[in-house]
């Protein structure tokens, strides 16, 4: 595709030709105007001498064509795997690809969504993959675009014109069908957090597209995997529903509506709602029995947290210390000693034993509610002191039933370094403490003394000297019960040897004993990130087995677990849809909600033209339905030109022919012979003198 031309190069500089020729045409009309005899010789010589001074040359240019580049970008969305779309996608893509190959003169890029944009699972962003597949294209080669679509687009530019200048026709070829119909459940209003045992309010909105289908649907929920419960709700409107906030953490309500008669998916007919709970105020009665150096170990702790309501019970006068001081004097009003252990007991979230006794204060009766406290849900916690292991143990009371330590009448007072079990190791409450290593001794300070005990149904995740049991952690009833058979985690506090982690330690224990889901010791969870899905399994023993996981369009995937460490097993995937994830192991069940609330590529997943129709009438390009295509021709394919007013048609689309090249070599040719052109010059100049002189 050579090219042939004629180049001016001006024997003068433009700033000398330009006044020149202007004097020489200024005499030449002066002439004309006085009819000077021979003024056409002159204005030839003129003519010639001025066509010398631009000394024009042939210009020959070899020139090497530009391929253009057209652009398919392919709708990979959730919403694309419904309703027979994604097969009408990809022979739609198939049969584009085959026609475009056979121009000689134009480059083809496919890009999936998927592809580079893993993550935008709650939006379909075609714009965005067009951008990226057309970074490195200048736009004067651009031909122009096609998407392949279900039309739901959610990053279509507010100003088409400007933005897709030169770019050429964008084309749409819709995938679905018209006059689609679906029903979809949507989550109007939900906090995003709730005060544990209250309940939260939650507004949800059945609505059928295009019209109403039923006056009501039934909606069923579930709370944490619970029991299923019904309610019919009136279609098209706003319906309250309140959750109570059961527990800490992670609160998952999910809600499913009835299918109606016309629906693309089931995926929209679900949702969920995760509430994180978050307690109020901790009530924590703290009972400290004999005075001794680490009595403030665990009232400094929860007296350093703004969100606990501390009880403390301290016995500083014990019954059997009669010296003649009257009552009256000893205090201004009288400890409700009732009113803390049966009145109000269940109110507190954990009751703490420190270095407590035998010694008449707290009656039998009162124990015995304390015993039921736990067997009803509570939580109790106990560090014994050398009472323990005699005859005024709280082993010897109603409480005995409940605690785990059986002491055997010894106490052990030699140094010994607290280490972490192998139970231990897999048990959140003491799993990967600060300083302790599987390869040598911990690095935290020593302990000097321990109640020897035989631990009972309980799992023991520390021992102390011999290897005696430590820290003993049991469930009893619907209640839980931590035992620590040494008084000295308070010289971890001091510092003492390098200290040790004492503050951790004591946290976990209180809300595992609380029962915060984050430290369960067997539980099955799961966790999102963007769309990245990770489930952990903790277990106290090995579990080889692996997990399957529902997605929300009803299609299972066993997940092979990693090797445990620290008791904790995982597995991570990409989830390639918004919704509801189910992960079970045949015994316990997790859920894992990806994407918004909302996510607008379940709002509507009617096929519609709408979105781009802005975007066909700014780039001149045309909407066609991959079900009205001929199914043996396909779609026709045109090279248009770029000034042509119509780049689409019916059945047709159109991409423009730039016909833009790079230029390989060039060959110049003089076209006047100066010395031919001098003589023309001086014979028209000496004609015209001698015209005058007549």
């Amino acid at each position: 595709m050579d090219g042939t031309t004629i180049a001016l190069n001006p024997l003068l500089p433009w700033a000398v030709l330009t006044p020149l020729f202007a004097l020489a045409l200024l005499v030449l009309l002066l002439g004309v105007v006085r009819r000077a005899r021979g003024i056409t010789l002159r204005a030839l010589a003129v003519a010639v001498l001025a066509v010398a001074l631009l000394n024009p040359s042939l210009l020959h240019e070899e020139r090497e064509p530009i391929r253009d580049m057209a652009v398919i970008v392919v709708d990979e969305s959730p919403s694309q795997n419904i309703a027979g779309r994604k097969e009408r996608t990809e022979q739609a893509l198939a049969g584009l690809t085959d026609t475009l190959k056979t121009f000689p003169d134009l480059d083809l890029r496919v890009v999936r969504t998927a592809e580079g944009n893993a993550g935008a699972i709650n939006e379909t962003r075609l714009f965005d993959a067009l951008t990226r597949a057309m970074a490195d294209v200048p736009r004067r080669r651009m031909a122009g675009a096609v998407f392949i679509t279900d039309g739901q687009i959610h990053d279509v530019p507010a100003n088409p014109a400007g933005r897709l200048a030169g770019i050429g026709p964008i084309h749409t070829i819709l995938t679905g069908n018209r006059d689609e119909g679906d029903r979809r459940l949507a989550i109007v209003q939900a906090p995003a957090y709730g005060i544990v045992g209250k309940p939260v309010e939650v507004v949800i909105r059945v609505d059928d597209m295009p019209g109403r289908q039923t006056p009501t649907a039934t909606v069923t929920l579930r709370q944490d995997g619970g029991a299923p419960r019904t309610l019919p709700v009136p279609v098209g409107q706003d319906v309250r529903l309140d959750m109570t906030v059961s527990h800490g953490g992670q609160n998952v309500l999910e809600m499913a509506v009835e299918p109606a008669g016309r629906e693309l998916t089931l995926a929209n007919n679900r949702a969920a709602v995760v509430v994180n709970g978050v307690r109020d105020r901790l009530r924590v009665l703290l009972v400290s029995g004999e005075p001794h150096a680490g009595e403030r170990t665990w009232r400094n702790l929860l007296k350093a947290d703004p969100a606990v309501d501390l009880v403390h019970f301290t016995i500083l006068r014990p019954p059997e210390k009669q010296d003649g001081t009257p009552i009256r004097e000893l205090s201004l009003i009288a400890f409700p000693i009732r009113e803390l252990f049966e009145v109000k007991l269940s109110e507190f979230d954990l009751i703490v034993f420190d270095r407590y006794r035998r010694r008449g204060v707290l009656p039998q009766i009162y124990l015995e509610n304390i015993a039921e406290y736990v067997q009803k849900g509570g939580a109790l916690m106990e560090m014994s002191g050398d009472g323990y292991a005699g005859p005024l143990s709280l082993r010897r009371t109603p409480l005995g039933q409940v605690l785990p330590a059986d002491p055997t009448g010894e106490v052990i007072d030699r140094p010994f370094r607290p280490t972490v079990t192998g139970l231990g190791r897999r048990h959140p409450v003491t799993a990967g403490l600060p300083g302790d290593r599987e390869d040598g001794e911990p690095t935290w300070g020593r302990w000097f003394h321990q109640v020897e005990v035989l631990a009972g149904d309980g799992s023991v995740v520390m021992a102390g000297a011999d290897n005696r049991p430590l820290l003993i952690l049991n469930r009893v009833g619907e209640g839980r019960i931590a035992q620590l058979t040494s008084d000295q985690i308070w010289l971890w506090s001091r510092g003492f040897e390098g200290g040790g982690p004492q503050a951790e330690l004591l946290r976990r224990l209180a809300h595992w004993l609380m029962k915060e889901p984050e430290l369960e010791e067997n539980d099955l969870r799961a966790r999102v990130d963007g769309n990245r899905i990770t489930v952990e399994r903790r277990s106290l023993v090995p579990d080889p087995r692996s997990v399957t996981m529902t997605t929300p369009s009803d299609t299972t995937a066993a997940l092979s677990m990693s090797e445990p460490r620290n008791g904790v097993s995982s597995a991570t995937v990409t989830a390639a849809e918004p919704g509801i994830y189910r992960v079970t192991d045949g015994e316990r069940t997790a859920l894992a909600v990806v994407g918004a609330v909302n996510p607008p590529e379940l709002a509507d997943v009617r096929t519609t033209d709408a979105p781009m129709k802005p975007v066909a009438e700014a780039t001149r390009g045309g909407i066609l339905w991959a079900a009205d295509a001929d199914q043996t021709r396909g779609i026709e394919v045109r090279r248009t030109s770029p000034d042509a007013t119509t780049q689409a048609g019916r059945g047709w689309i159109g991409l423009r022919a730039n016909g833009d090249h790079v230029v390989k070599g060039v060959s110049e040719v003089p076209l006047l012979p100066v010395a031919a052109v001098l003589a023309l010059a001086l014979l028209a100049l000496v004609a015209g003198w001698r015209r005058e002189g007549k």
